[in-house]
């Protein structure tokens, strides 16, 4: 995966990046990041300005058409052919896992990020193929926003993780929540680490790890219920959980 980001703050993006599992898979080769700094396709007399005021008056400034153009149509030369171009906006689509596994499948993806109060709509129109947002509320630019969406989709990318598996048993997988964890010492704070994960007999583990998942998600969020992916055996614990619920009602 080659991510291609087009910012105002190129270090902001490149200090966040190259750290931890992300940073790793770097230095492996698994993923390149180019940080593109949209000033410096500003028009020479502006000296690397890059916005101005809205029409019609408001609030702010507005990141200008031109100078935006200039770095995505100087990257995509550079790649040689055309790429998505993803938009980090608050008016995007909701980011989640599926999107995540969606982008990863792409060989190169460019990152658009705005600031001040937008980009001008005109290139927007003209080179954007998808915007996403990572939640309803407002940040001071996008740089934060790619961030989250390449570790997400970093993830996914074959080989990122030293566990294949990793990608696949944690949170949204299945559009359940992830089970609880616990690690040594067996015993903290008075409270024991549940018996069943000492037992050593995997198929009760992975029944345990299972049931947990659901019921947790169903207590913090039971909306994911109506997507997951459950068998014969899931829904007739869930159906315990409901009865159980109704014999607890006064």
């Amino acid at each position: 995966m080659n991510y291609h980001v087009l910012t105002l703050f190129p270090d902001m993006i490149l200090q966040g990046m190259h750290t931890s599992i992300i940073g790793r898979a770097m230095e492996k080769g698994l993923l390149t990041l180019e940080a593109v700094d949209i000033r410096d396709f500003a028009e020479p007399a502006r000296k690397r300005r890059v916005d101005d005021y809205p029409y019609g008056g408001g609030a702010g400034m507005v990141m200008q058409a031109q100078p935006v153009y200039g770095a995505w149509e100087d990257t995509v030369a550079r790649i040689g052919r055309p790429v998505r171009c993803v938009y980090l906006t608050p008016q995007g689509r909701p980011f989640c896992q599926e999107t995540a596994r969606e982008l990863a499948k792409e060989e190169d993806l460019i990152l658009l990020c705005g600031h001040y109060e937008g980009i001008d709509e005109r290139v927007i129109e003209e080179i954007v193929t998808d915007e996403i947002s990572i939640g309803d509320y407002v940040l001071t630019g996008g740089e934060l926003a790619a961030m989250v969406v390449m570790d997400a989709v970093s993830r996914m990318v074959p080989g990122v993780l030293t566990n294949d598996q990793s990608g696949v048993d944690e949170s949204f997988s299945e559009a359940l929540l992830e089970y609880p964890q616990y690690t040594r010492p067996e015993i903290w704070h008075d409270k024991p680490v549940p018996p069943i994960l000492l037992s050593g007999h995997h198929a009760n583990v992975d029944l345990w790890r299972r049931q947990q998942s659901i019921l947790r998600t169903r207590e913090r969020r039971p909306e994911l219920l109506k997507t997951a992916v459950l068998d014969k055996a899931d829904r007739k614990y869930l159906a315990a959980l409901q009865e159980e619920d109704q014999h607890l009602v006064p």
